[in-house]
C-alpha cells in the first residue's frame, strides 16, 4: 500500500466512535440484579440538570456542566466504578408553550423536533451518556409517576387549595411562583406581574422547612449556595404576641418578633396592605388612601418592597393597638396602626410591631412620618454623647445593651432592668405566656409552594371536582392525559384554556356522577424535582424507581448546574425526596451529596461611543483594532452573556465542524476554572486542536501507510527513564486535578508532557503512549479512542484501567536550590535531594566562592530543598 498523509481529522475519527460506542451500548449502567453488574465495584452517579430543550439548540454554554460531568464519569470508570451518567430533557413548561404559540405549531410537536435537536447536538460532542435511560417529563410514561407522587403528596395532607394572594402575569396568561417573579416582572419573558387572589394548588413545604434547613449542614455544596437556601427559608426564632384592636370588641391582632423584650419601646404597628384585618379596621376617613396604597403595593415585588426600598411608605389606617404590657388607660400603650409595603403578608402573621429605638428599618419610618421613638435602652459606653441619645430614642441601638430602668410593668410583674437580652426575652414570653397574651414561636420566610399553572402545557392533576368535594384519579387511570387543543392559547382572564376543552373537562367520579377535572395544570419544576429517581429505573412500569434502584444509586454522587436554581428546582427536589422518604419509598433524605455550579461561558460584544450594542455583523478587525464596519468607528469591547441581541451566540455545530467535538470539550475546560465565568475567544480555539494534533502526532507519522504508527512504537521496548518520570508526574497531577474538578491545569499539564515527548519522540515507548492515551481519554475521547486502537491497546479504551502512579517517579534525585549572599541571589547548584546540610553548604560555598572571598560568614541559613543564604559581613 503507498505512503500518503494522515492528518489528524476529527471530521473521520470521531463520527466513527460514536457509531460505535452507539452500536455496542459501551456506556449501559446495568441495574443490580440486571445482566453485566458487577457488585463488587463500587458506585458513581454523574448527574446534569437536564436542560430545556429550545428551538435555538444548544450554545457552546450549555456543554460546559455536561462536559464536567463526562470528564469524571469517563475517569470513575477507569477507576473501576459502576458509573450512571444519563440525560433526559424537562419539556414541559412555560417555554415550550410560548414557542408553540409564537409558530402556531403544537407544543408536543416543536419540543419533540427540539429535543431530536439537542439529542443530536449531544451525541455529536462524545458524551458517555446511557442513552438507555433517556427520559422527558412530557411523556406520558414519565408523568404518570409525577401525577401518582403528587397523589401521595395529597394523601399526606402536603397539598391543598388556597385563595392566597399570587403573582398574576397577564401576558403570560399564568400564576407564577416567588422565585418567577422579579422585580415585579415575570423570569420569562420579563412580563408585569401583579398581585391577585385566585384558587391555587399549593405545596406544603414549609412543613419541612426545619430539616430542609438542618440537612443543609451535612452537604457538600458551596457555603454561598447553602446560604442562599438558609437565607430563602429564614428561619427566625421568638415570640407571637396579641394585641388588642381599640373600639373593636374581640378583634385581636397578632404579631411575629424575634424581639418580645423590645415591646415596652413598641410605639406603632405595622400591617401588610394584603393583611385580612385592614378592611375590618381602617377608618371610614382613610378608606382611600389605604386602598390607593393597597392598590400600588400589589403591582410590587417582595424584593422591591423589602430588600430595594430605600425610601418608607406607609399609610395610616386611622385605628389604634394596645400594648399589652400597659394598663388600658397608659398613653403610652394606645399605639397607631399602619400599613406598609415593607411588611409581606406570608411572612410571620403579616404584621409587626415596630420599635424604633431597636431596629434602623423602625427608626427610619418613625422618622418619615413623625412617630414616637421611645427609648428603652442605657447603654454605657463610655461616650456621653452617644449613651445619652441613645437612651432618649434619638438613635437606634441594635446591640445587646442594658434595659432601661422603666422597662417594667406598672405592678412590677416584669421588670428587664439587669437581665441579659436571652434572659430578657426568656421572662417576656412567660409573662406573655402566663397572662393568655402570647407564646414562643419559631417562624420561617419560606412560603408553601404554588404549585398549579393557569395553562395548557403542563401535567393534568389527578383531581376530580364532584359535588361532595375533591376526588383522587385512581392509580391504574394514570396518567391523565392533556387532551389535543388547536386553540391552546391564553384567554387572557385568571383562568386556563383547558376550560374550553369540555368533553375532557366533564367526566365521571367514582360513582358514576358528573364531575369535572381539574383545569389547572402543574408548573414546570413539578417534572425536575424527581427525574433523577426515575433515572434509576426509567423503564419500571410498576412503580416510579424500585427501592433496590434508589437505594443502590442515590444520593447522586456529583451534580453540576447554574445557581439560578438554588432556592427554586434544588429546594423543590430535597422536598420531594424527603416525603418520599418518609412514606418509605426512598432510603436516602437527601437527593444531591455534592452539588457544584459551574460559571457562565460569557461572549465578547462592542459598543460605540455612545454605549450602543453594535451587531457584530457590523464589526471587523482593521489594522489590530475593531471598529464599525460602516462607519470605522473605533469600537470598545465588553464581556456578556451570549444573546441573540448582541449577535454573540455561539453554535457548537459550527465549532465542531471546523475543529471537531474533542477541541469543542477541551477549550471549554481550558478556558479557566470550572467555577468561574469567563468569555468564548474564537482566536484562542485554534491553539487547543493544535495541542490534540500534537497528540496524534506522538503516534501517528505524518506519511506513511493508512492506519500505521511511528516503526519504533509497533513493538514493546524500554520506558525512557526521563520522559517515564515526566509521565508519572503528569499522571499524578491529572488524577489529583480530576478529582479536584480543576481541568484547566490538569490540560495545561498534559500539554507539558506532549511538548516534552515531541523533543523526546524517537525515545518514546509504545507503553508511555498508551498512558498518555489513557489521560487524553477523558478529555478527548475520540482521539484517545482512535490511539489506543491504532497501538493495539487491549479492549476498550472506555474501560482500560487508569494508569498507576509510582510514587517514587514523583522525587528527583537532584533538585536545584538558590544560592543567596545577604538575601540576594548569587548563584544555584544541584545538590541531592534532602541532602545532609554540611553537603548543601559545601556545594553552596563552591558555587558563590567568589563572593564569600575576603568577607567573613556569619551565619548560614539553610532551607532544605530550596536555598541557601550567607550572611558576612
Amino acid at each position: 500500500m503507498s505512503e500518503q498523509k494522515q492528518t489528524y481529522d476529527p471530521a473521520t475519527i470521531e463520527p466513527k466512535w460514536q457509531q460505535f460506542w452507539r452500536d455496542r451500548d459501551v456506556f449501559r449502567a446495568p441495574n443490580p440484579g440486571e445482566p453485566g453488574f458487577d457488585p463488587g465495584k463500587p458506585k458513581f452517579y454523574a448527574l446534569d440538570m437536564f436542560p430545556y430543550p429550545s428551538a435555538a439548540g444548544l450554545h457552546v454554554g450549555h456543554p460546559e456542566g455536561y462536559t464536567a460531568t463526562d470528564i469524571v464519569s469517563r475517569w470513575k470508570r477507569a477507576k473501576g466504578f459502576n458509573v450512571l451518567h444519563p440525560m433526559g430533557w424537562d419539556a414541559f413548561g412555560l417555554p415550550a408553550e410560548q414557542y408553540a404559540i409564537q409558530t402556531n405549531t403544537h407544543p408536543a410537536q416543536t419540543t419533540a423536533a427540539n429535543i431530536a435537536t439537542f439529542r443530536r447536538q449531544l451525541q455529536r460532542l462524545g458524551f458517555s451518556y446511557d442513552w438507555n435511560r433517556e427520559i422527558g417529563t412530557a411523556d406520558p410514561k414519565y408523568f404518570r409517576w409525577t401525577q401518582w407522587i403528587w397523589k401521595r403528596l395529597y394523601e399526606r395532607g402536603l397539598a391543598y387549595e388556597s385563595n392566597a394572594p399570587v403573582w398574576w402575569c397577564e401576558a403570560l396568561g399564568t400564576v407564577l411562583a416567588n422565585d418567577e417573579v422579579i422585580n415585579g416582572k415575570s423570569e420569562r419573558g420579563d412580563h408585569p406581574c401583579e398581585r391577585r387572589p385566585l384558587r391555587q394548588w399549593v405545596l406544603k413545604i414549609t412543613d419541612y422547612a426545619e430539616r430542609l434547613l438542618q440537612d443543609l449542614d451535612g452537604l457538600d455544596w458551596s457555603e454561598s449556595l447553602k446560604t442562599m437556601q438558609r437565607e430563602w427559608i429564614g428561619k427566625s426564632e421568638g415570640a407571637e404576641v396579641d394585641f388588642d384592636v381599640v373600639g373593636h370588641a374581640g378583634t385581636k391582632l397578632r404579631v411575629f418578633t424575634t424581639r418580645p423584650d423590645t415591646l415596652f419601646g413598641a410605639s406603632f404597628m405595622v400591617l401588610a396592605p394584603e393583611h385580612a384585618l385592614v378592611a375590618t379596621i381602617t377608618a371610614a376617613a382613610q378608606r382611600d388612601a389605604v386602598d390607593a396604597y393597597r392598590k400600588a403595593a400589589a403591582s410590587k415585588s417582595e424584593l422591591e418592597r423589602t430588600d430595594l426600598a430605600k425610601d418608607k411608605s406607609g399609610v395610616f389606617t386611622g385605628a389604634f393597638a394596645q400594648n399589652p404590657l400597659f394598663a388600658a388607660d397608659d398613653p403610652q400603650g394606645r399605639i397607631p396602626i399602619w400599613i406598609a409595603d415593607y411588611v409581606i403578608v406570608t411572612y410571620g402573621t403579616g404584621a409587626i410591631m415596630a420599635v424604633p429605638a431597636g431596629d434602623e428599618r423602625d427608626f427610619e419610618f418613625a422618622h418619615t412620618f413623625g412617630l414616637p421613638v421611645p427609648g428603652i435602652f442605657a447603654p454605657q459606653t463610655g461616650d456621653a454623647a452617644a449613651d445619652a441619645a441613645i437612651a432618649a430614642g434619638e438613635r437606634c441601638c441594635t446591640d445587646e445593651v442594658p434595659y432601661a430602668a422603666h422597662c417594667r410593668t406598672a405592678d412590677g410583674s416584669l421588670v428587664l432592668a439587669g437581665r441579659s437580652l436571652a434572659d430578657g426575652k426568656r421572662a417576656t414570653i412567660a409573662w406573655l405566656v402566663a397572662r393568655g397574651r402570647g407564646e414562643a414561636k419559631v417562624t420561617y420566610r419560606l412560603r408553601d409552594w404554588l404549585f398549579s399553572r393557569q395553562r395548557y402545557w403542563g401535567e393534568p392533576f389527578p383531581v376530580l371536582h364532584t359535588q361532595d368535594g375533591i376526588e383522587l384519579v385512581p392509580d391504574d387511570q394514570l396518567p391523565v392525559e392533556l387532551p389535543h387543543m388547536d386553540d391552546f392559547q391564553p384567554g387572557g382572564v385568571p383562568e386556563s384554556p383547558l376550560i374550553r376543552a369540555r368533553d375532557w373537562v366533564a367526566t365521571r367520579d367514582g360513582k358514576g356522577r358528573p364531575a369535572q377535572r381539574e383545569i389547572n395544570t402543574m408548573p414546570g419544576a413539578a417534572g425536575s424535582s424527581w427525574y433523577f429517581l426515575r433515572f434509576c429505573d426509567p423503564h419500571n412500569e410498576r412503580e416510579f424507581c424500585s427501592k433496590a434502584a434508589s437505594d443502590y444509586w442515590l444520593p447522586v454522587d456529583l451534580y453540576v448546574g447554574g445557581t439560578e436554581h438554588a432556592v427554586g428546582h434544588l429546594l423543590y427536589s430535597r422536598f420531594w425526596t424527603k416525603v418520599l422518604h418518609d412514606d418509605g419509598r426512598v432510603g436516602v433524605v437527601e437527593p444531591f451529596h455534592k452539588l457544584y455550579n459551574q460559571g457562565m461561558i460569557q461572549a465578547f460584544a462592542y459598543e460605540d461611543a455612545r454605549g450602543a450594542t453594535v451587531p457584530m455583523a457590523n464589526v471587523e478587525e482593521r489594522d489590530d483594532e475593531v471598529v464599525h464596519r460602516q462607519t470605522g468607528e473605533k469600537l470598545k469591547r465588553i464581556v456578556t452573556k451570549m444573546s441573540k441581541r448582541y449577535g454573540n451566540v455561539i453554535n457548537p455545530d459550527e465549532v465542531v465542524g471546523e475543529y471537531g467535538a474533542d477541541t469543542l470539550r477541551l477549550y471549554e475546560m481550558y478556558m479557566g476554572p470550572l467555577a468561574d465565568s469567563k468569555p468564548w475567544n474564537p482566536k484562542d480555539v485554534p491553539g487547543v486542536y493544535r495541542f490534540l494534533q500534537r497528540s496524534w502526532r506522538l503516534a501517528v507519522p505524518e506519511f506513511a501507510e493508512f492506519g500505521s504508527i511511528h516503526a519504533h512504537l509497533r513493538q514493546d521496548r524500554a520506558d525512557d527513564p526521563d520522559l517515564e518520570k515526566a509521565l508519572h508526574r503528569t499522571i499524578h497531577k491529572v488524577s489529583g486535578d480530576i478529582e479536584r474538578l480543576a481541568f484547566n491545569t490538569a490540560i495545561a499539564a498534559m500539554m507539558i508532557f506532549v511538548n516534552e515527548a515531541t523533543k523526546a519522540m524517537d525515545k518514546l515507548s509504545r507503553s508511555q503512549v498508551l498512558r498518555f492515551a489513557q489521560l487524553l481519554q477523558p478529555f478527548a475521547p475520540h482521539l484517545a479512542e482512535e490511539l489506543w486502537q491504532r497501538l493495539g491497546g487491549e479492549g476498550l479504551l472506555a474501560y482500560a484501567a487508569w494508569p498507576a502512579v509510582d510514587e517514587s517517579m514523583l522525587v528527583d534525585a537532584e533538585i536545584e536550590i538558590a544560592v543567596q549572599v545577604l538575601g540576594k541571589v548569587r548563584g544555584r547548584v544541584m545538590v541531592p535531594t534532602d541532602a545532609p546540610k554540611d553537603v548543601v553548604l559545601a556545594a553552596a560555598r563552591a558555587a558563590v566562592a567568589s563572593q564569600l572571598e575576603g568577607k567573613t560568614v556569619v551565619k548560614e541559613i539553610v532551607v532544605p530543598n530550596k536555598l541557601v543564604n550567607f550572611v558576612v559581613k
